[in-house]
């Protein structure tokens, strides 16, 4: 069931208020356990709690502006503030990969200043690691119902601290069996996982904020879902493209030349509910009519509208006495050409040798009016 933009936004901040709050302990017994404790590694680990609580403030005012109807300066919505700030939190998950990583390197080059820390060190780091796993799952849970690709990545920040904590409940409990350089070594390991995460979440981002297709399976079952229409002849010029947790589909559909336009809007009609009705993310269908393939067929753009045609078509029909009573006129606009459609009543015709008669005047009328562009004229 979709999510109304309300609910939406009900949902991302319940899931990160929680996130504030518990990132908010960590980093306050983190940073006095590493001081106090003498532990680099719990000290660095409490700033990187502090870059999660920096995460969550991004997540809560990227989603206040996001949730925000559409308007006159954004007909799409505001949905794509969401993609923005993932950007931002995968390069904040790269950074905060890299001071892992340089700090570690730091003490790989002085493991002689390396402190034997304080015991409860290790108590406060698994304290983190359940906690940050408790909140990548919750997380995530709500991500993946709620299709936020910025929540998933808030996911992903708070296991990487779960597992930055690890590599501290590592590296202290290495410095009491003799292998103080095992902390700084894993903690690179990490720092490459962490680095990743966030390089696969802004690489993704960006490829929407460039309007990016999706993914080829999908295109396919949108075009396997229009093709299965009632009347659908065929399809072409299907672009598609994500805007936060939805898709947009643009398509060309040919239908039969002689459909009415109310016949041809309910065919729209049906395509947009099809697409909507079998895939969440899509959420937005602009559907074109065409009567004919227009990337093969030949334009028709400099042909003359309907007004001009019908006064040349008029003059003409008014130099004979049955044709002047036509009462209505069809336009086809067909691959370089018109085709017209003229309707006479049929009390005008006394016998089927008058209508031989005017099907010869019809035939002699499609030379006369060659002048106002590439037309026809058919009798029926």
């Amino acid at each position: 069931m979709e999510l109304s933009l309300e609910q939406r936004k009900k949902e991302t901040n319940r899931i990160t208020l929680w996130g504030v709050a518990v990132n908010l302990f960590l980093s306050i017994i983190k940073i006095l356990g590493g001081i106090f404790g003498q532990s680099q590694a719990l000290l660095a680990d409490g700033i990187h709690s502090l870059s999660d609580l920096a995460s969550d403030a991004m997540v809560l005012i990227a989603v206040k502006h996001a949730g925000e109807d559409a308007d006159e300066d954004h007909p799409y919505g505001h949905a794509r503030y969401e993609t923005l700030a993932t950007v931002a939190l995968g390069i904040l998950l790269i950074g905060v990969a890299a001071g892992i990583a340089y700090d570690a390197v730091l003490r790989l080059e002085h493991p002689e200043q390396i402190a034997t820390p304080a015991l409860y060190t290790m108590i406060i780091a698994a304290i983190s690691i359940f906690s940050n796993e408790g909140l990548y799952h919750a997380t995530r849970a709500v991500a993946q119902k709620i299709r936020s690709p910025l929540l998933q990545a808030n996911a992903w920040h708070h296991r990487s601290d779960a597992v930055s904590s690890i590599v501290v409940l590592v590296g202290v409990g290495a410095t009491y069996i003799g292998y103080p350089l095992l902390d700084a070594i894993a903690a690179i390991l990490v720092a490459l996982m962490i680095a990743k995460i966030g390089l696969d979440l802004s690489r993704q981002s960006v490829q929407e904020l460039v309007d990016t297709a999706l993914e080829p399976e999908m295109v396919e079952k949108i075009k396997a879902t229009i093709l299965n229409i009632d009347d659908v002849r065929q399809l072409h010029l299907l672009r598609t493209r994500r805007m936060g947790h939805n898709a947009l589909v643009d398509v060309h559909i040919q239908v039969s030349p002689k459909l009415s336009v109310s016949e041809g809007h309910h065919i729209t009609e049906s395509v947009e509910k099809a697409l909507i009705d079998k895939f969440d993310e899509i959420n937005d269908v602009t559907v074109h009519i065409d009567p004919e393939d227009d990337e093969k067929a030949a334009s028709c753009k400099d042909l003359p509208l309907r007004n001009e045609l019908l006064l040349a078509l008029n003059n003409e029909w008014s130099k004979h006495d049955i044709l002047k009573n036509i009462d209505d006129v069809t336009l086809h606009y067909l691959d370089g050409k018109i085709n017209v459609e003229a309707y006479l009543p049929l009390h005008y015709l006394k016998n089927i040798k008058d209508a031989a008669a005017l099907k010869q005047e019809f035939e002699k009328l499609n030379q006369e009016i060659s002048n106002t562009g590439s037309s026809q004229l058919f009798f029926y």
